[in-house]
């Protein structure tokens, strides 16, 4: 291969393995394959460029050790000052002060018809079957004691929609 081949070779390595980083931070969080192959095709680049394949390999390895040695100290040093408490939310949902995790069975709901307990504007509160839920129309108002029905439950909101009297 020719020097140049090779450079513009070792430059489009680098240059996938850079939008392989910005997908895997963007598109596909976590650690998976994007980042995987944006590792290798760095791994690639430098190899290409390289006089000596064995000075690399010392040089990458070499590096490999420094990161986690940085890594170490760095987790230790932010430990001992605290700086964990800076990065991180202290504030904890308690149920006392109202913080309640949702029903898991509102699909259970679906179709159900019961009577709006206060006025549905277009959120509001409705008795299904004896249990109070909180629930959104879609968008029009219902006046309380009216007739509702649940249309749909997505997750924790359920939607339901007037009974027309007849």
């Amino acid at each position: 291969m020719t020097p140049d081949l090779i450079n513009w070779l070792a430059s489009l390595a680098f240059i996938l393995a850079v939008i392989a980083f910005v997908l895997e931070v963007f598109v596909f969080p976590g650690f998976g394959i994007s980042g995987v192959i944006g590792i290798i095709l760095v791994g690639w680049g430098v190899m290409l460029v390289a006089v000596d394949a064995t000075q690399v390999t010392e040089a990458m390895v070499l590096a490999i050790i420094v990161t986690i040695i940085i890594l170490i100290v760095g987790l230790r040093l932010m430990s001992r000052y605290n700086l964990w408490r800076r990065l991180s939310l202290q504030n904890k949902q308690l149920k006392n002060d109202g913080y309640i995790a949702p029903a898991p069975g509102l699909i259970f709901y679906n179709g159900k018809e019961g009577i709006a307990m206060t006025p549905l504007r277009p959120a509001g509160s409705v008795e299904v079957n004896g249990h109070r839920l909180d629930v959104i129309t879609e968008g029009e108002f219902i006046s309380p004691g009216a007739r509702v029905r649940v249309i749909k439950v997505e997750g924790t909101r359920v939607v339901v929609k007037e009974i027309a009297e007849s």
